[in-house]
């Protein structure tokens, strides 16, 4: 109970922190609109306006998302999920919506291990497809322009791993633990603001939930996320 109630008082902090960002950027530009002398300037302030208003939508959806997460896998019941299917499923939408030179997304099923059932877990199917496609996006997004972002399903004597590897510029040694950090995002190349950085930390409170784990490594010069 003691650690629920520290937990509920940091993820209430994070929160907080995040959004008086935006905010106080927004009641800046607001603030300053009426004293801008011209079109130029108005045009930039409505700008950061546009800006803010967005990532302020995108935080407090991904934040409501993250704060009900608990609660509805505690209360729905677990129901046999076919991994199968439902990575191909996701595959096969996220290069459906691939557009001009963006990666493709390529599926690797390898043959179960000798004597073991197909890929069937326990689980919440909604949930755990959220995983992956917050995988898959978050490698396209990390990728060269016409690359290949490689999904591969796999079984051993005890686990089933879904791996997604990409040829980006790889995670740095200090972010490998800090990527799935509440509201820790790295993208430069992006502009600020772009991402809530809620991502990975949803997709790994929803695996640990289903008593697996989620970890990032790098092999060479290829970026590997990994659920177990």
């Amino acid at each position: 109970l003691y650690n629920r109630i520290e937990g509920t008082e940091r993820f209430a902090a994070d929160v907080a922190h995040e959004l008086k960002n935006p905010l106080t950027s927004l009641r800046s530009a607001v603030e300053t609109l009426p004293l801008a002398k011209s079109e130029d300037s108005r045009g930039r302030l409505l700008s950061i306006v546009q800006h803010d208003v967005k990532r302020l939508d995108r935080l407090i959806s991904d934040i409501s998302d993250a704060s009900r997460l608990d609660a509805e896998l505690a209360r729905a019941d677990a129901e046999p999920v076919d991994l199968t299917r439902l990575v191909e499923t996701v595959v096969n939408v996220a290069n459906e919506r691939r557009r001009e030179h963006d990666p493709h997304i390529r599926l690797i099923t390898e043959p179960p291990f000798a004597g073991r059932p197909s890929y069937f877990v326990a689980g919440h199917d909604s949930r755990l497809g959220q995983v992956v496609s917050n995988l898959v996006d978050n490698a396209r997004s990390f990728s060269p322009r016409d690359g290949t972002v490689r999904v591969t399903l796999r079984r051993g004597r005890g686990e089933i791993d879904i791996v997604v590897d990409d040829d980006g510029p790889g995670i740095p040694p200090h972010a490998l633990e800090r990527i799935f950090e509440r509201f820790y995002t790295d993208r430069p190349d992006q502009g600020f603001g772009q991402n809530s950085g809620l991502g990975l930390s949803i997709s790994r409170q929803i695996v640990e939930a289903h008593r697996g784990m989620v970890k990032a490594e790098m092999n060479g010069n290829k970026e590997l996320l990994s659920i177990t």
